[in-house]
């Protein structure tokens, strides 16, 4: 999938933008959304996403209700995974038109944009699955991008 390169991507986004995007998705369901950006490495991006999505404790969510997006602007590479319970709600066609809809933003410069579409698009699905309760509902991981060096 398109991207760019990492120092560009980051003058494109607005950490504190995609913090809100987060923060304001999450206000409607029980699930967790986290972005990750990392540098330039070798090997297959997924497999280093898992990873990362491992570190980053997405697998400890209650309800199994996370979606990492994992993005590499040296590779011009990002994978959207979600965690199982969410996977079983949603299927993989969600996760193919999710990742389609972001890719034809990037493709079109439109970075902060996309991503910020892609966090609003998985929010919309776990809220329909996963629906947010004032009061049970937590914030069980942090919703600051997290730039892995």
């Amino acid at each position: 999938m398109p991207f760019m390169h990492r120092r560009k991507l980051i003058k494109a986004i607005n950490p504190d933008k995609i913090k809100e995007a987060i923060r304001a998705a999450e206000k409607q369901t029980s699930g967790e959304i986290r972005v990750s950006i990392t540098r330039f490495f070798w090997g297959k991006v997924r497999p280093v996403a898992e990873k990362a999505f491992t570190r980053l404790g997405m697998t400890s969510t209650k309800q199994r209700n996370s979606i990492l997006f994992f993005l590499v602007p040296s590779r011009r590479r990002f994978v959207v995974l979600g965690d199982e319970g969410i996977h079983a709600a949603v299927g993989q066609d969600f996760w193919e038109h999710l990742a389609a809809n972001m890719s034809a933003e990037f493709k079109k410069g439109r970075f902060q944009e996309g991503l910020i579409r892609g966090i609003e698009e998985a929010g919309e699905h776990l809220a329909a699955h996963f629906p947010y309760d004032p009061l049970t509902d937590k914030n069980e991981l942090p919703d600051d991008v997290d730039f892995r060096k």
